[in-house]
């Protein structure tokens, strides 16, 4: 299934994208794409469903983040050896994990504003995946029965607010906007195999990132058993997975997101977003 959330931010309704492509509502089924819906028992319920008999959604709608009620936001950096070389960092031996503010989910369309003062605001496409059943401390082998789906995410980060700024990375990616996910969620079973999906970014028409999930330093399954040994993770929270070269940092010379730029990225399967990037009203 694809899951989906649409309408006016803060007032996304959840629907399905069925197997003709149009969307039907599902507010008359759940309140949320969220919490207990996205166990494997509440995704069951909603294969159940004949989606003929679900309304259908007319005209243009703004899609909202795929998942609401995110209960944690956590990222993983330096998962692409290619990555952390371009970073000039050192492939990590186990996983970093750092949280991302819940208050920078938005949209997979929304515009990006960027946050006040910034420099060296930059892009990342990252596979998002998205917890089902709670996972408590589970094995590796255990760990992709706890999963409900992935989903396309922009990691973006203020790599001054990051960088520079003392403290840990999660002042550089906790800005505003700074977390689009989506445009829907695709559950698990449509995705047979994880690390062999093609990503790509690109910035005003040019492709800086081009890569694959085939090339992380540690898969799906070892991040869920991993961060779970550490938290207990809930149903609806999101782990950004890292993202392939081709960053702004990692350009010679770097190249930074400005006002008028367009950013469009996608992951094979799972969807496209596209995002125009704005000054902060304090800046323009």
């Amino acid at each position: 299934m694809k899951l989906l959330r649409y309408g006016e931010p803060g007032h996304e309704r959840p629907a399905l994208l069925d197997a003709d492509g149009h969307l039907r509502d599902l507010s008359a089924v759940i309140d949320d794409v969220a919490g207990d819906h996205l166990t494997a028992a509440g995704l069951d319920r909603l294969r159940a469903l004949d989606t003929s008999t679900l309304p259908k959604v007319a005209g243009e709608v703004r899609y909202g983040p795929a998942v609401g009620r995110v209960g944690k936001f956590i990222c993983i950096g330096l998962n692409y050896a290619d990555h952390a070389a371009e970073s000039g960092m050192a492939v990590p031996e186990m996983p970093i994990l750092f949280m991302k503010a819940t208050t920078a989910i938005s949209g997979p369309n929304d515009t990006v504003t960027l946050p006040r003062g910034s420099q060296k605001s930059d892009w990342e496409v990252e596979l998002g995946v998205v917890i089902g059943d709670i996972a408590r401390d589970v094995s590796v082998e255990e760990a992709m029965h706890h999963v409900a789906g992935y989903a396309v995410i922009n990691d973006l980060s203020e790599r001054a607010f990051q960088l520079e700024h003392g403290g840990q990375w999660v002042k550089g990616k906790s800005c505003d906007g700074f977390g689009p996910i989506g445009p829907w969620l695709v559950t698990r079973d449509e995705v047979p195999d994880p690390q062999n999906l093609a990503m790509w970014l690109e910035v005003n028409g040019h492709r800086y990132q081009n890569g694959s999930t085939r090339t992380m330093v540690f898969g799906v399954a070892d991040l869920v058993s991993h961060i779970s040994r550490y938290m207990t993770l809930m149903p609806g929270d999101v782990i950004s997975t890292g993202t392939p070269p081709g960053v702004g940092l990692g350009q010679k010379p770097p190249i930074y997101l400005k006002p008028g730029d367009v950013m469009a990225l996608g992951i094979e399967g799972l969807g496209e977003q596209r995002q125009a990037v704005v000054a902060h009203p304090r800046d323009a």
